[in-house]
């Protein structure tokens, strides 16, 4: 990790686009994704980026090949990760996206695009799968932050995912003591072309 980017994300943290505390355990959350996440992506979406974790980091540290799409609907978060992906030279290979992830799912530029979909904090579950199956191509996988001592098909109900060509959600636990906890979550097939569903819909009437 380059001190520029741990200075970064520590204005991104000043200015509210992360989480309170130190910037280390964020860090440490981030690095988690890549090892759940596992064969490194071609093409991957941060799905609501906010402060830019876990993707600059992702992109920083592990994939350097990697093309990332971050996506966020404020225009403040978006603007200030365009000034950190050109203050770290790494325009060219990620893109930022100022847009409601219902309609990145149903742009055709978009859907069925990528190998890879990370999420930190975007939304109750029914919401943010709704937003993230159509962004994957089949073979892909979902990887998204779970709370610890939570039973991933509770929250992640099989038949509720299936609507969405997804698998089963696996859980998977990165280090050791507390630990970071993850749902990995494959593209079996083509997503409907129904969902996402338009702007606010999936939170108003989630599928499961």
């Amino acid at each position: 990790m380059t001190l520029e980017l741990t200075d970064l994300l520590e204005e991104a943290r000043q200015r509210g686009f992360l989480g309170p505390g130190p910037v280390e355990p964020h860090l440490d959350h981030a690095r988690a994704f890549a090892v759940a996440a596992g064969t490194p992506p071609a093409r991957a979406v941060d799905l609501g980026a906010g402060g830019g974790l876990p993707g600059l980091v992702l992109a920083v540290e592990f994939w350097p090949e990697t093309e990332w799409l971050f996506v966020d609907a404020q225009q403040k978060r978006t603007a200030f990760l365009r000034d950190v992906v050109e203050d770290l030279a790494l325009d060219g290979r990620v893109h930022v996206l100022t847009e409601r992830a219902e309609l990145v799912g149903q742009d055709l530029a978009h859907r069925g695009a990528y190998d890879l979909v990370v999420s930190r904090s975007f939304g109750p579950p029914p919401v943010t799968i709704e937003c993230a199956a159509p962004l994957l191509r089949v073979g892909g996988a979902f990887v998204v932050s779970e709370p610890p001592a939570t039973t991933v098909t509770d929250r992640w109900p099989t038949a509720g995912l299936a609507l969405l060509g997804c698998s089963a959600a696996e859980a998977t636990l990165v280090g050791t003591g507390p630990g970071f906890h993850f749902a990995r979550i494959t593209q079996e097939t083509s997503c409907d072309a129904r969902y996402p569903r338009r702007v606010g819909i999936p939170n108003k009437r989630p599928l499961f």
